[in-house]
């Protein structure tokens, strides 16, 4: 059907709203697609509902490539299969939680792992009905505390998630083989560019983990990339780990008075003066090992303090932190984690700010040592042993030089922690890494057996045995690939969408006051659509061409077709929204010249 804008439920706005960021949002809202309901909860209009559907129909096609099956479950869950997940407490304040009036404890979905996993459990039994993949289109619930930048970043969101089940790890690979090929296609159909990068787990759990990510600058992630293929989220970036050195002819190491020396500026500054080094060169912040005091709060409301010994030159990434120290810490989940403050650090007095150092053998008794208040001790991969330092004694205005990693202080884990830099080597060997930033569009998980376990689902083998199913997740975010499709489709005038998502193939505008105009207009509207395509046909009677061409751009439709002056030489003109050529073409043949420029773009 003709969508008449004479009763389309859609007004234009000429100013972008006042809470707009970036250009996807601007610009959703401003061409009647969206309309805020919330701080991150949005209300879809007409327009954008018809972007939304064209989307999830192309998700759903590939999924159904693959096998998939698709289910809906509701977004309102109970607590109890989160409680045993540990989920309910995992997720900490992102959590939307709720009770009924008999006091029962409730949950809106972040994600539906548990409800997929005893699906499957209630309905099956044997490795005859595996493998099994089963998805959803649902929307999902996260109390984001700052929620930004539109669709990009919202409290309420429409994301595609699928589960996989498989009665061994070999099935597992060949499901998650599967579901990264139909992402690739799935992107690739959008028009979206995506570079898929190692990604770490995080509170999903599992082993191998990917994200898509979409390169922007206005991205909430930092990935990194080398010329030769490699690619990775920074939060999964390994360290190029240096070679241990034999420190048995190194001297020992010794305290020297550094006053008004807190920082790494000030103690490289006052360690070429006071303590040259031997080879004549000057001391960098490189040769000194920084030890940054963390405060972690763990999803039980616990605070822990955390040391990390760094090269001085780099700076601590709390993102890198937050996604490798589960590793070391007693309670699985989300967590808190700042920098320490005053109050932290008045509950360990052997925390001197500015001359904070490891625990080592020499004469006093400091962080880490026996008979010291021991706090958890972790290192960048490059303090290896033998590598020596210049680091804090742990009393006010006095450094130790000639500190030996290994000999001189141990630690208890080591942790990717620091910034990763452009030009910092790869680690699969294929060259220096250059950094970007990407929206993450898409992220799979091996997930493994973490989520069957905790709720039983097992299957008899062949043997009749019962075995744990394994399971991989796979997500796609349905309402941030509409937003970054608009991100990266629009110029000065407005959006600019592709044909596969655009709201319709072609704009008719009938420019003009003439009733032959209006008549024209109408009927190739009814011609076009007739021929198989969707049309916006602006009818509106009192409108001036120019709001009517203004918003035609910036609606975006692919396809602008204007009936007006040219009429009376028997003409109408088309033009192509995204490279702004326009051609005259006889009327007679407008419509064969649209329906051959949708088929072949």
């Amino acid at each position: 059907m003709v969508l008449r804008l004479s009763q389309l439920f859609l007004r234009t706005l000429r100013e972008d709203p006042v809470d707009a960021e970036v250009a996807s949002h601007k610009l959703l809202v401003r061409a009647g697609y969206i309309r805020r309901a919330a701080p991150g909860i949005y209300t879809w209009l007409p327009l954008g509902l018809s972007v939304l559907r064209k989307v999830e129909e192309i998700i759903r096609q590939e999924m159904a490539a693959i096998g998939a099956q698709e289910v809906h479950f509701p977004a309102l869950l109970p607590r109890e299969p989160y409680e045993a997940t540990n989920r309910w407490t995992e997720y900490g304040e992102g959590l939307f939680r709720l009770q009924d009036r008999k006091g029962a404890d409730y949950l809106l979905a972040p994600t539906h792992e548990e409800m997929f996993t005893l699906l499957v459990k209630d309905l099956y039994s044997s490795y005859k009905d595996l493998p099994l993949s089963l998805y959803q289109i649902q929307n999902k619930y996260r109390d984001e505390a700052r929620p930004r930048a539109g669709l990009l970043r919202g409290r309420e969101f429409i994301m595609k998630d699928s589960y996989s089940f498989d009665v061994d790890d070999a099935g597992l690979d060949a499901s998650y083989v599967a579901h990264r090929a139909a992402y690739l296609k799935i992107f690739a159909r959008l028009g979206l560019e995506v570079i898929p990068v190692a990604a770490t787990a995080g509170a999903m759990g599992g082993s191998k983990s990917e994200e898509f990510l979409f390169p922007t600058e206005i991205g909430e992630d930092t990935f990194v990339r080398s010329a030769s293929g490699y690619a990775a989220n920074v939060e999964a970036v390994t360290t190029v780990v240096p070679a241990e050195i034999d420190y048995s002819g190194a001297p020992a190491a010794q305290v020297l008075d550094t006053p008004d020396t807190p920082t790494i500026e000030t103690l490289v500054a006052a360690s070429n003066q006071i303590f040259p080094r031997p080879d004549g060169e000057a001391w960098t912040a490189a040769d000194t090992l920084k030890n940054v005091v963390l405060a972690v709060t763990l999803p039980t409301g616990e605070r822990q303090i955390v040391v990390i010994g760094v090269p001085g030159d780099r700076a601590v990434d709390l993102k890198r932190v937050e996604a490798n120290i589960g590793a070391f810490l007693p309670v699985a989940g989300e967590i808190g984690l700042e920098a320490a403050g005053e109050e932290d650090l008045k509950k360990h007095p052997l925390i001197v700010k500015g001359y904070l150092g490891p625990g080592m053998s020499l004469d006093q008794a400091l962080l880490g040592s026996e008979g010291a208040a021991k706090l958890l001790y972790l290192v960048d991969p490059r303090v290896v042993s033998g590598t020596t330092w210049i680091t804090g004694a742990n009393e006010a205005g006095k450094h130790v030089y000639g500190l030996v990693a290994g000999r001189d202080f141990t630690w208890d884990g080591v942790i990717e922690c620091t910034e990763v830099r452009a030009g910092d080597p790869a680690p699969d060997g294929s060259g220096p890494l250059e950094t970007a930033r990407g929206i993450e569009m898409g992220h799979i998980f091996q997930l493994g057996r973490k989520y069957a376990e905790a709720l039983d689902l097992k299957v008899l083998d062949q043997n009749g045995k019962q075995v744990t199913v394994t399971m991989g997740s796979y997500g796609v975010g349905v309402t941030r690939a509409v937003a970054a499709l608009a991100e990266s489709n629009h110029d000065a005038k407005g959006l600019v969408w592709p044909r596969a998502v655009a709201p319709a193939h072609v704009h008719v505008v009938a420019v003009g006051k003439g009733e032959d105009i209006f008549a024209t207009a109408g009927q190739l509207s009814l011609d076009l659509e007739a021929a198989g395509l969707e049309v916006i046909y602006d009818d509106r009677p009192k409108v001036s061409p120019g709001v009517k061409f203004g918003d035609a751009e910036l609606v975006g439709v692919p396809t602008i077709l204007a009936v007006g002056r040219g009429l009376v030489d028997g003409v109408v003109e088309i033009k192509d929204r995204r490279s702004g050529e326009a051609e005259n073409v006889a009327v007679d043949k407008a419509v064969d010249y649209v329906v051959n420029a949708v088929r072949n773009s």
